[in-house]
C-alpha cells in the first residue's frame, strides 16, 4: 500500500504541487455525468507528471433535461509546469494550490510552459478560424502562418550562429 502522505511530502520536496481543480460536467443523464467524471479523473491520472489524482463528483442537478455537476480533483503534480499544462489543456473553472506556499520555476520549465500555452492558444485560434472565417480570411491566416514559420527558421539560424560564434 502506498503511503500518500510520504509520497506527497517527497514530491513537494522535489518541486511538486498539491492542488484542487474544479471542473463542470454536463450530460443528458445522471449516470452519463457521473461516468464522464470517472473517465475524466482516469484521463488526468494518465497525464505525464501527475503523481496521483482523486476526484469527487457532486450530486448532479437536472434542469430542462440537462444534468450538470461539478467535479473536484485533488492532485499531486511533479511540478508547477505539469499543473499549468493540465489547466491549459482541460480548463478547470477554478484552481486552488494547497501546497507549497511558494513556487519556484526554473527558466527551462518556464520556457516549456510558455511554449505549451502558446501552442494551445494557437490550436484554439486555428480551430475557430477554420470554422468561422471567410475563405479569404482563412487564406490570409494560412499565409501568415507560413511567414511565421519562415521567421522562426531565421531566428533559430541566428541563435545557432550566436552560440557558435560566442
Amino acid at each position: 500500500m502506498i503511503d500518500v502522505d510520504k509520497l506527497t511530502k517527497e514530491t513537494l520536496g522535489k518541486g511538486g504541487v498539491l492542488a484542487l481543480l474544479y471542473f463542470d460536467l454536463h450530460g443528458s443523464s445522471k449516470d452519463m455525468v457521473q461516468s464522464l467524471g470517472v473517465g475524466f479523473v482516469d484521463k488526468i491520472l494518465k497525464e505525464p507528471g501527475v503523481i496521483y489524482a482523486l476526484g469527487e463528483i457532486n450530486e448532479p442537478l437536472e434542469k430542462e433535461k440537462l444534468f450538470s455537476t461539478s467535479l473536484e480533483v485533488k492532485l499531486l503534480a511533479k511540478d508547477f509546469a505539469t499543473l499549468a499544462k493540465l489547466c491549459a489543456d482541460h480548463s478547470p473553472f477554478s484552481i486552488e494550490i494547497l501546497r507549497p506556499d511558494r513556487l519556484e520555476l526554473p527558466v527551462e520549465k518556464a520556457h516549456e510552459l510558455l511554449v505549451h500555452l502558446s501552442n494551445t492558444t494557437y490550436e484554439y485560434k486555428k480551430y475557430i478560424l477554420e470554422r468561422v472565417a471567410k475563405p479569404e480570411e482563412a487564406e490570409r491566416y494560412k499565409q501568415s502562418l507560413k511567414n511565421k514559420l519562415e521567421i522562426g527558421r531565421k531566428l533559430l539560424q541566428m541563435k545557432e550562429g550566436k552560440k557558435d560564434g560566442a
